[in-house]
């Protein structure tokens, strides 16, 4: 069995890395990034030295023609700022949150489903995706639900003749559960990015950042990439 990580360079496609790695040895895992028209480049700076750090294989694909009309605001082209409060503000005041891009998990499953077929094509593979309960709260991003990795999961399996399947290690766990889970696995959070501003430092202010400063402080422990 082969095992193919959607990375962001982020907590949790980085723990779903550490569990990767434990599972099948670094020999049998290698991950994957996705373009997707993103405004700055730094996560997948940083999956990349994820990928070297656990001497795994590593691919980038480029998805990014199939967001150009979207005006997320995680995207280059977009006329809209990130904003700079939680999710749930998000979602009480406008229904949404302005950093989901349409139906990108699905997108990106799929197609790296089809990229493990054509890597591994006399092996079985399971990708993983870092969907996390959390995410999936208040439906703010529907595409990290459990009903949908399950859904997807089963896609998958049909449409490669049970040669490919997913697995959401995380998609019951809350933040604070990912942390703890790659602190135990000793998963080098300090070379991950998570902030949806592309600046030297995390901002502070946006919703992912909100999520990652309260997850290592539920685990007592100080964010490793903020220290000097």
């Amino acid at each position: 069995m082969k095992a193919l990580v959607l990375s962001s360079g982020g907590v949790d496609s980085t723990t779903c890395v550490g569990i990767a790695v434990k599972k099948y040895g670094a020999e049998n895992v290698s991950t994957v990034s996705v373009i997707y028209g993103q405004k700055h480049s730094k996560e997948l700076d940083c999956a990349e030295k994820v990928a070297k750090y656990y001497g795994v294989a590593h691919y980038t694909l480029n998805l990014t023609e199939i967001f150009a009309k979207s005006n997320c605001s995680l995207l280059q082209g977009s006329t809209q700022e990130i904003a700079h409060d939680s999710y749930a503000e998000q979602i009480a005041r406008d229904g949404i949150v302005s950093t989901y891009v349409p139906f990108r998990n699905g997108l990106m499953l799929a197609a790296v489903a089809s990229f493990a077929m054509s890597i591994y094509p006399n092996d079985k593979c399971v990708v993983y995706l870092g969907a996390h309960a959390d995410d999936a709260a208040g439906n703010a991003y529907a595409d990290c639900s459990k009903a949908f990795t399950d859904t997807m999961t089963r896609a998958i399996e049909i449409g490669t003749y049970e040669r490919v399947t997913v697995d959401a290690p995380l998609v019951n766990m809350t933040k604070a559960e990912v942390v703890k889970t790659g602190l135990d696995l000793e998963v080098p959070y300090k070379l991950t990015w998570s902030c949806y501003e592309g600046g030297e430092k995390p901002c502070g202010k946006c919703a992912t950042c909100i999520d990652r400063k309260k997850a290592f402080e539920l685990n007592g422990v100080k964010d490793p990439a903020l220290e000097e």
